[in-house]
């Protein structure tokens, strides 16, 4: 099922951004963006992805090069690198970026082109359900969305915990214990709680395009100091390979091979399936974000963008980190397994010149990221829980700060500081989301049947404007003034509307 969902959203979002619809603005016809390119890829790449990227940027590739994906290659062959890139490529590219895109141009659209000015993902299913959505059946619908969110975000918190403790452990010898796992919380809670308390434009939005120069910084470092032409190689061939096989890939299920099928579920139905579970989350700050954009601009912004800089990161990370795992005979690959992609990636810096220096910047890295996205969490879920006002009050986003924290804290203490907690949160979070996922398909139904309507009702008030333009002939009755019955029995008639109505009351 998630095989199949998560293609039909990237046909989706392909097929809207270059239909027709894609030149309709998210917004009214004079709105312009609030942010630059640069801030807006900044904040949307951080809240999608950005923690988990440092995360797995060299896990991945050096895991599948020694355990090949399917067994479609020998390990530590030539072979299984070109396989372990074209797989995390496939993780962490399109296929995600379309769940996001999806929820955040139907939450944008209606809530910017129809001017309901409300980030709850209820509101996305009123051409579904009609008045139903301000009821129970609404309710439940965002209830979900907040569960999915907040799980989602404690999990990332609980990642960026277990990076910062793994790197103060390697750089500054400081033991990795929940003591100091509940420090690294409490301290992080403060920060993201204080950018909370700044406008959208100030806290998050410096925070991003920080983090964003920061990781550039380390990219170039490491294609200066690592096997540049390897690199470089890497990223140009696997771009290829990718979408060589993107199709077969994207409905690849093993139904005849069981042990196949154990290693999809294991890694790439996890994948799908933690994506979807963040979906609310992502795509209701992406749509925060992205008033004033074009459809297409917005869908192809945020595709394009993030899966080429994950391309890039991959290429230089993970490659490189597979040259390491060479160098050191299958050591490098054996810590990652015994010890964690946390673990690993500080030992990955300190094989490198300045490795004091790159692995406190990584650790800074980490920290921003951090930070970032726990305050995009406390946006969205301030203003799901607020009615889904755009601009939430401060002490709720603080009191959605604190939650997240406690519960962060809460599991890593169950789990002894190690990662059985964050699995386990994980699970729950996927588990909260999966029925979102289904619901998902329909509400792309939904966004299509508005947007038709729309459509064909723009066209007829430009044709009546034109008409009413033109000099009547001699003799001729006068017109009826744009906007008679017709149009406004098609207004009573649709639940859009009503819903739009009963907000601005």
């Amino acid at each position: 099922v998630y095989m199949l969902i998560t293609t039909f959203f990237l046909v989706f979002v392909i097929y809207l951004a270059f239909s027709r619809y894609g030149k309709i603005k998210l917004g009214q016809p004079d709105d312009e963006p609030e942010f630059g390119y640069f801030a807006w890829f900044a904040m949307l790449f951080q809240a999608g992805m950005g923690i988990g990227l440092v995360f797995w940027g060299v896990a991945e590739p050096v895991w599948h090069y020694g355990d090949p994906p399917l067994g479609l290659a020998e390990p530590g062959t030539p072979g299984a690198a070109n396989l372990a890139l074209q797989t995390a490529f496939f993780h962490w590219t399109l296929h995600p970026w379309a769940m996001y895109a999806t929820i955040g141009v139907a939450i944008a659209y209606f809530s910017y082109r129809r001017g309901v000015s409300n980030l709850q993902i209820s509101v996305v299913f009123r051409p579904l359900i009609g008045d139903r959505v301000d009821g129970p059946l609404g309710k439940t619908i965002d209830v979900i969305a907040i569960l999915a969110t907040l799980f989602g975000v404690a999990v990332s918190l609980g990642l960026g915990t277990l990076q910062i403790a793994a790197g103060l452990d390697s750089v500054f010898g400081v033991p990795s214990t929940v003591a100091l796992m509940l420090i690294i919380i409490a301290v992080t809670a403060m920060a993201y709680m204080l950018s909370a308390s700044t406008p959208l434009d100030k806290g998050i939005n410096f925070l991003s395009q920080a983090s964003m120069y920061l990781a550039i910084l380390l990219l170039v470092y490491f294609l200066v100091v690592g096997p540049t032409l390897l690199q470089l190689n890497s990223f140009t061939q696997e771009i290829g390979v990718y979408m060589a096989n993107l199709v077969p890939q994207s409905l690849r299920l093993s139904a005849f091979d069981p042990k196949e099928a154990e290693w999809l579920g294991s890694w790439t139905i996890f994948f799908w399936a933690t994506w979807i579970a963040w979906g609310p989350y992502v795509g209701a700050f992406i749509a925060r974000i992205s008033k004033g954009r074009t459809i297409r601009e917005f869908i192809v912004g945020v595709m394009i963008g993030p899966s080429l800089f994950s391309m890039i990161w991959f290429s230089v990370f993970g490659t490189a980190g597979i040259q390491l795992d060479n160098q050191t005979n299958g050591k490098f690959s054996e810590t990652l397994y015994n010890d964690g992609a946390a673990v690993a990636l500080f030992q990955f810096l300190e094989n490198f010149p300045l490795a004091l220096l790159t692995s406190i910047l990584m650790l800074f890295l980490i920290f921003i990221f951090f930070v970032a996205g726990a305050d995009a969490g406390c946006v969205v879920l301030g203003s799901m829980s607020a009615g889904g006002v755009l601009n939430p009050k401060t002490s709720i986003k603080l009191t959605w700060g604190v939650i997240m924290a406690v519960i962060a804290a809460v599991l890593l203490v169950v789990g002894g500081g190690g990662t059985d907690a964050l699995d386990g949160l994980t699970n729950g979070a996927i588990l909260a989301a999966t029925p979102f996922g289904i619901l998902m398909v329909p509400m792309c139904y939904g966004l299509l049947k508005t947007l038709q309507s729309d459509s064909r009702k723009e066209e007829r008030q430009e044709m009546e404007e034109i008409m009413t333009s033109r000099p009547a002939p001699p003799g001729s009755p006068p017109r009826p003034a744009t906007g008679g019955p017709s149009a406004q029995q098609m207004t009573a008639e649709d639940p859009l509307e009503r819903g739009r109505h009963r907000t601005s009351e």
